[in-house]
């Protein structure tokens, strides 16, 4: 089994879970840029940290034979605190970099001006830099704010393939499917989804466009979860190709629009023996 994680937060974790996620199969990830749990005072500080996601990170998932890309953008939270606004004017030059596979995490933690502000220039910058971009919904007013980032999506005018908007749950699904977005889901311990839950929603919704992530980061998470969907996956009577599809094939369709996957990730053969075109 090979397993793409579209969404987890390296910086947070140890080298004994990059040992513990080779095990079970992961060969691939992205990591996108989030808070780090305080207030960054400076945008040197966001600049270090996108150096790291760029350098030291690549290195340390490599010792693991786990490939390494990452999404950079302000996110949401930070958007809201004008010392971080500068990181607008820095961003262009990192999103040409070649292990930047997309923007994110961007959209919405509170709805605020700010946040709208932020939002809508990242969209913007998405589409100048002809990247994918990954759009975190709010952990408060999930609905309203689920449906208030795919107006701001459509505004922009983005593609919706483009475009992921993750942190999905049960009442918010539904709007994603019908808007051509693809859909994200984050497996946790306790909170967002879980393997149950998840194995519900392919049932009803199906395979296409929908990418299963751990997020895991510095909170109670666990960066085995998306093994934990696909053994649930296969034990609910889905066959090895649709586990294949969401945690593969669909992570490298998704990624692979940036042009910037490694191509030991895009031409991986699959277990058949079929290689991954670039772009899906």
């Amino acid at each position: 089994m090979r397993i793409f994680d579209p969404h987890i937060h390296m910086t947070s974790r140890t080298t004994d879970d990059y040992e513990r996620m080779r095990d079970a199969g992961v060969r691939a990830l992205v990591e996108p840029a989030f808070w780090l749990g305080q207030p960054r005072t400076n945008v040197g500080s966001f600049l270090d940290y996108f150096d790291g996601l760029l350098g030291w990170e690549p290195y340390r998932a490599a010792q693991y034979g786990i490939r390494h890309h990452c999404a950079l953008a302000l996110n949401p939270k930070e958007a809201n605190d004008p010392r971080c606004a500068e990181v607008l004017t820095e961003l262009p030059r990192y999103l040409l970099k070649d292990s930047v596979v997309a923007v994110g995490e961007v959209g919405y933690d509170s709805m605020t001006p700010a946040e709208d502000k932020a939002f809508e220039a990242q969209l913007q910058l998405a589409v100048e830099a002809e990247l994918p971009v990954l759009v975190h919904t709010p952990h408060r007013d999930k609905a309203a704010g689920t449906r208030r980032s795919l107006d701001v999506v459509r505004a922009a005018g983005l593609a919706p393939e483009l475009v992921v908007v993750d942190h999905l749950n049960e009442m918010t699904v539904g709007m994603v499917a019908e808007s051509g977005c693809w859909m994200g889901f984050s497996i946790y311990p306790d909170t967002k989804m879980d393997p149950d839950r998840m194995v519900a929603i392919l049932r009803a919704y199906g395979t296409d466009r929908v990418l299963v992530n751990s997020a895991a980061d510095w909170g109670k998470s666990d960066p085995l979860k998306t093994r934990e969907v696909a053994e649930q996956m296969l034990g609910a009577g889905f066959t090895d190709d649709d586990v294949d599809q969401v945690l593969w094939r669909n992570p490298v369709a998704f990624y692979g629009q940036s042009g910037k996957l490694s191509d030991a990730v895009t031409e991986a053969p699959d277990y058949a023996g079929n290689t991954i075109k670039r772009g899906g």
